[in-house]
């Protein structure tokens, strides 16, 4: 019960590492709102989250394609004495596909749906934080930060990007006691690592499981990560323990990532 005077605003927490993070900060005895931009599936997945101390967990409706939108429902939240002392930046990827065929539209989207919405985000939860004391901002983010990945041409430069904010952020807010951290994905077990594996089937025409099973053989580990892995990473990045912690980028991968 380690968050359990803590108010957590988690994005992208639907499904996969959103969601997954969302139950392990509920189980820690954190308060959750969720974010994201299907209302039905907001409400189904709050039904999912622990309520150890019986915790009244909530949910906003945005798009992050559109930024703006998405500040404005926070603001509203925190308009009406809503403290978030954590903040988890996590939204889909981009779509796949080589750097040299990408269209500025597509940079453009993913910037605003990626580090836009973060830098709003971060700049509407950080009062709060600061008069609080206590502050997390933890951005899921992809190894490709460290090495990038073939095939994900405007994943890999807008990660960086992300990447490069999180820490020029961390070196400013850390005197208020808010730590800014990333935490980098492997090949974990998601809705977008099926879509990778089938556009790799289709591409090279072979078996999905066969590609699969490829992928799988280049992690030392031997295997994919589960959400669940990943969301342990979150919920120790958001805790007490790890208030000596900030401006890092934490892979979480299986040892994949060849990079130190």
């Amino acid at each position: 019960m380690i968050l359990h005077d803590r108010l957590a605003l988690v994005c992208g927490s639907t499904q996969g590492i959103g969601l997954a993070s969302a139950q392990a900060l509920a189980a820690a005895g954190a308060t959750v709102f969720l974010l994201a931009r299907d209302a039905t599936r907001l409400e189904q997945a709050r039904d999912t989250l622990p309520r150890p101390e019986g915790q009244s967990h909530d949910f906003l409706t945005a798009d992050f394609g559109r930024p703006t939108d998405v500040r404005a429902v926070v603001d509203e939240a925190i308009a009406v004495g809503k403290t978030f002392h954590i903040l988890v930046n996590n939204t889909g990827g981009p779509p796949a596909g080589p750097i040299a065929d990408a269209t500025p539209d597509q940079f453009e989207a993913a910037f605003a749906s990626h580090l836009i919405v973060n830098q709003l985000l971060a700049q509407a939860v950080l009062p709060g934080m600061r008069a609080a004391g206590y502050g997390r901002i933890i951005n899921i983010v992809s190894t490709s930060v460290r090495q990038p990945i073939k095939g994900l041409g405007v994943s890999n430069t807008i990660r960086g990007a992300v990447a490069s904010w999180a820490k020029t952020l961390a070196g400013e807010v850390g005197r208020w006691g808010v730590t800014v951290n990333n935490v980098l994905p492997g090949a974990t077990r998601t809705a977008r690592l099926s879509s990778l594996i089938e556009r790799r089937a289709l591409a090279t025409g072979q078996p999905p499981a066969a590609v699969a099973t490829q992928l799988e053989a280049e992690i030392p580990m031997g295997r994919f990560g589960e959400p669940e892995e990943i969301a342990a990473a979150v919920r120790f990045l958001a805790s007490p323990d790890a208030s000596y912690i900030t401006g890092v980028s934490l892979a979480v991968d299986g040892g994949r990532t060849s990079a130190l």
